[in-house]
């Protein structure tokens, strides 16, 4: 490959494909622990609950009673407990599953492609790339087929639906695609080229990074996307009459639930926005950690018998730090589905205003999130074979997405107290 740093063998992207092997075994495993074994547990004492609040109810208990009420409160902890459970499982196996599709195929897309021979890129060139190409075209068939992708995984779960298998097939042969087009940028990524400079006389980037400058602009164009969701949200909240507007006098009766109203009154549903909150201030870090240590010409073990076992070498302190990241996002994503789960087992779905501001807002954010955990299974990957080194510039990388993942943990800061806590 012209201009590249690294000569990266092809066998190299095997490791890819054992690493995806590992992680479609732990989602399967995850299932079946969480959803199958524990999940079957509290399914049993939902059921029995359910049993003993029916009994109440045959009884003649109502509303007021103790025993109707306890009943009542017990039925849905025993719910809340099942669906917190069972959604984790589930959650975890489709995670895990994706992420193992993007090694496996992208590892075994590199592991094919004839040998090349190495080139001494200092003067060369970054040349042109299909990546772009191959993602957009895997994008396109992927929402063209996905109607049909949706229908018929309904159909399949058991959902009184219409299964479109042509639809399927169309948004599977596009996520095949789109994670080629994804491996090709990896295997480019990985064998490296020098960081491009805007030319002096463009301004006003001039002798700037071209990486950092696209990076700084698209974030502001993120910003404006957040900014319509926050602006709905508050101009839909000024004139909604809501429990905090009543408990303020500004009205006499409440005519919108909104999500924050039953989040504050359930312990155990708001619990997971909290948890989250931490988890990605605390990434945030790791990453900055990453940075740090990948930039350190002077890195050395710690002393620490126990730092040390976690972090004995330079190159594997930066993977360990991705790893961490990787861990506390993905852990994010499973504490927003079962959050979800709970608020629509309360009958809050996307159905009403108040919920598509809700779901589209927090899901437009776990999308990223989400994306953001995708890039960072590369980012692991380099740093456990090429490793990063400030010699080389190429902890560049890493700098340019944090500085996405720092606005993502950001906009969850702003999110989490509007849509959460007011």
């Amino acid at each position: 490959m012209s201009g590249s740093l690294h000569h990266v063998e092809n066998k190299l992207w095997i490791r890819s494909v054992v690493i995806g092997g590992a992680l479609l075994t732990m989602g399967i495993l995850s299932y079946l622990v969480f959803s199958v074994g524990v999940g079957s547990v509290y399914h049993h004492s939902w059921e029995d609950a359910t049993a003993v609040y029916d009994e109440a109810v045959a009884d003649g208990f109502k509303s007021g009673d103790a025993a109707y009420d306890d009943a009542k409160a017990a039925k849905h902890d025993a719910h809340m407990s099942y669906l917190t459970w069972t959604t984790a499982g589930k959650t975890l196996l489709i995670m895990l599953g994706i992420y193992a599709a993007f090694y496996v195929i992208a590892g075994f897309f590199n592991s094919i492609q004839p040998e090349e021979e190495h080139h001494d890129g200092h003067g060369d060139d970054h040349h042109g790339s299909a990546s772009p190409i191959l993602m957009a075209l895997g994008i396109f068939f992927f929402m063209f087929g996905f109607q049909g992708f949706v229908s018929t995984c309904k159909s399949m779960l058991g959902l009184d639906v219409t299964a479109d298998f042509a639809g399927f097939t169309a948004s599977l042969v596009g996520g095949v695609i789109l994670i080629i087009g994804v491996g090709n940028w990896w295997n480019e990524d990985l064998k490296g080229h020098h960081e491009q400079i805007a030319v002096k006389e463009m301004k006003p980037f001039g002798g700037q990074d071209i990486r950092k400058a696209g990076m700084w602009i698209f974030l502001m164009s993120e910003m404006m996307v957040f900014a319509t969701f926050f602006s709905a949200y508050l101009r839909m909240r000024t004139g909604w009459c809501t429990e905090w507007a009543k408990d303020a006098g500004k009205c006499d009766v409440v005519d919108v639930i909104t999500a924050s109203d039953l989040l504050r009154h359930d312990i155990g549903t708001l619990l997971p926005g909290a948890i989250n909150t931490f988890a990605l201030i605390i990434s945030s870090y790791t990453i900055v950690l990453a940075l740090k240590t990948a930039k350190n010409k002077d890195w050395k073990p710690s002393e620490n018998k126990f730092i040390r076992s976690i972090f004995p070498s330079k190159k594997l302190a930066v993977r360990n730090y991705l790893l961490m990241t990787l861990l506390l996002g993905s852990l994010f994503i499973v504490l927003k589905l079962v959050e979800w789960s709970h608020l629509i087992a309360e009958g809050f779905d996307i159905g009403t205003q108040a919920g598509s501001i809700f779901y589209i807002a927090t899901g437009a954010h776990g999308l990223h999130v989400f994306i953001g955990l995708l890039v960072m299974l590369f980012m692991i990957f380099k740093a456990d074979t090429v490793g990063y080194s400030d010699e080389e510039d190429n902890a560049m990388g890493i700098e340019y997405f944090g500085l996405y993942w720092h606005f993502v943990d950001l906009a969850w800061v702003a999110i989490f107290p509007a849509f959460y806590l007011y």
